[in-house]
């Protein structure tokens, strides 16, 4: 098997159907939760938001490249990674309420994430193109790449 072949079988990744990428969490408790969140050249992380605050740590493979939109209209771009002198981070905090989608910038990208309090199915909302892209026309061409339904 190979890198993120090997992966999927050693973390027990599974599909999230709605959202993209693969997923395993590995930690929950009262307080807080843990996944490995994997994505591959061919998916993407589709564009969503949480009532909540996430926060990723890169794991390996390429750089992940986030897209953010606020609720004030305004976009934010980050590489999560390693190569720190070309501008990417280890770590990314997300605010509660912001658009979020992303895209590996190679092969495949392993993050991990956390939340606390702990993620509950209806913390999550997947964003609609049509909508996002009304409300973030400087965005468009990003919310089309990010984005399932339309």
């Amino acid at each position: 098997m190979t890198g993120p072949q090997r992966l999927i079988a050693d973390l027990d990744l599974q599909p999230l159907p709605e959202e993209g990428g693969m997923f395993s969490q590995y930690f929950a408790d009262q307080f807080s939760t843990a996944i490995y969140f994997l994505v591959q050249r061919h998916d993407f992380s589709a564009l969503h938001r949480l009532t909540g605050v996430e926060t990723y740590h890169f794991h390996g493979g390429a750089a992940l490249r986030f897209l953010l939109l606020h609720p004030d209209g305004h976009a934010e771009r980050h590489l999560l990674g390693l190569d720190t002198a070309a501008g990417e981070r280890p770590a990314l905090v997300v605010p509660a309420n912001v658009w979020q989608g992303s895209e590996t910038t190679g092969e495949w990208s392993l993050v991990g994430a956390t939340m606390a309090p702990g993620f509950r199915p209806e913390m999550f909302e997947l964003g609609a193109r049509a909508a996002l892209m009304d409300q973030f026309p400087h965005a468009s061409g990003e919310i089309e790449r990010l984005t399932r339904v339309v």
